[in-house]
């Protein structure tokens, strides 16, 4: 993953990775009164390889929410 941009608010390093954060408990859900929507999204982390910041968190599917 490529971030020429991205410094570590943290730490000020520039050098990031992805993670997934996921499983039952850990994947987002739209919110939506009918049961029609049983499935979630994991999140996309972005997280500074020198002291662990989170930088960014995005949902996997963002489509689900529309």
């Amino acid at each position: 993953m490529e971030n020429n941009t991205l410094v570590c608010k943290a730490c000020g390093n520039d050098s990031f990775a992805q993670g997934e954060l996921g499983g039952s408990m850990a994947n987002v859900k739209p919110i939506k009164l009918d049961m029609l929507h049983f499935s979630s999204s994991p999140l996309i982390l972005t997280i500074c390889t020198n002291c662990g910041e989170v930088a960014s968190m995005k949902v996997k599917k963002p489509q689900m929410f529309i």
